[in-house]
């Protein structure tokens, strides 16, 4: 099984910056994709950045230019940069997985979410 623990949410004035971290452990084997998905009260859960095993990436228009993902492949860690943060960026930030297990093959797996608010 593979479990993904998400950590650097919180409370942040507009501008402000914080930096999202997503490890993934247990018998992995390969991680393919890793991205971070958000979804507000009310919204449906949206992709905010992506990144492959060969560091190609994806954003959303709404964080172009504003947030940058990056990963770590030897910690099995993603994480999000996220710059001048506006009120409308407020949600549950969650990190999703690609990975190969000897024992399930190709799976998604899903961080708990971490809140992220955005208010002055």
């Amino acid at each position: 099984q593979v479990q993904l623990v998400e950590s650097g949410g919180g409370l942040v004035q507009p501008g402000g910056s914080l930096r999202l971290s997503c490890a993934a452990s247990g018998s992995i084997f390969s991680i393919n994709f890793m991205g971070w998905y958000r979804q507000a009260a009310g919204k449906q859960r949206e992709l905010v950045a992506a990144i492959t095993s060969g560091g190609s990436t994806n954003y959303a228009d709404s964080v172009k230019g504003r947030f940058t993902i990056s990963r770590d492949n030897a910690k099995n860690t993603v994480y999000l940069q996220m710059n001048s943060l506006k009120p409308e960026d407020t949600a549950v930030y969650y990190c999703k997985v690609s990975a190969y297990t000897v024992v399930s093959g190709w799976g998604d797996y899903w961080g708990q979410g971490t809140q992220v608010t955005v208010s002055s």
